[in-house]
């Protein structure tokens, strides 16, 4: 029997959507995206007071109904798991789950004895162990919904080996190969996807300004840096029109590593 044609941009009503970090940056704006497009979003916040005012503020503009936002530490498996109980408890499902969770601080590549062990242990306990745990905890619902989803911030840095430091760098390489082994491990029911980005206009690396984002612009091909619209568009893309992608990493960077 001959399968029904695709038909795209696929729906996101009665979709539930995990935002790991989804109360900032790059998250906030896809958590906002995926909304306006019915998914019903549940956004993490650090567990500190702060964090939870700015994810229930989020929460309360998104469009729609019944949206969540629940503590968690990406470097602790067991708010982790806490968080998918709560999900399981309260929608019953997760069809889609964005890690948007990132840290990073600037180091000169030539300046080895500044990039210390602690440094790149943390470094790599967020970017990197904190998204293959998520995925660990997640895969039984994403699974279960038939069509999951899962995608993954990366960078351009990846495999340009230009970033804020060569363990982010390196970092973000894992990344990409995690997208492509997890694409393998958990097909055909939950696709795995990574979106690329140059430099974004966020407050995301610490100490960097208008001047260095003027500079980058200007030896960009499309001649500005990235806002945080244009990467939660790409993944709204992976969960709205790349239905027969997995495995793969979308660049989004104008141009930047040409």
């Amino acid at each position: 029997m001959t399968e029904p044609s695709p038909s795209y941009p696929k729906s996101l009503k009665n979709k539930v959507a995990l935002v790991l970090g989804g109360a900032g940056g790059i998250g906030a704006v896809a958590s906002r995206m995926l909304a306006e497009a019915g998914a019903t979003i549940v956004v993490t916040h650090r567990p500190n007071a702060e964090a939870a005012e700015t994810a229930a503020a989020l929460v309360a503009g998104l469009p729609g109904e019944g949206h969540s936002a629940f503590p968690s530490d990406i470097t602790d498996t067991p708010s982790l798991v806490a968080v998918r109980d709560r999900i399981t408890e309260r929608f019953g499902r997760l069809d889609i789950l964005v890690n948007a969770v990132g840290f990073t601080k600037p180091v000169p590549h030539a300046a080895l004895d500044q990039l210390d062990d602690e440094l790149i242990d943390r470094m790599f306990q967020v970017n990197w162990r904190g998204a293959f745990a998520a995925v660990r905890t997640f895969a039984p619902l994403l699974k279960a919904s038939g069509d999951g989803l899962v995608v993954s911030i990366s960078s351009i840095s990846a495999f340009t080996a230009v970033g804020s430091s060569i363990a982010y760098c390196a970092a973000k390489a894992g990344i990409d190969v995690m997208t492509k082994a997890l694409a393998r491990a958990l097909a055909p029911e939950v696709r795995v996807l990574a979106v690329s980005p140059g430099v974004v206009d966020t407050e995301f690396v610490p100490g960097r300004g208008a001047d260095f984002n003027d500079k980058v612009a200007n030896t960009t091909p499309l001649r500005r840096i990235a806002r945080p619209e244009d990467i939660a568009a790409g993944i709204l893309a992976c969960a709205t029109h790349l239905g027969f992608s997995t495995g793969t990493t979308i660049i989004v960077d104008g141009g930047r590593s040409l």
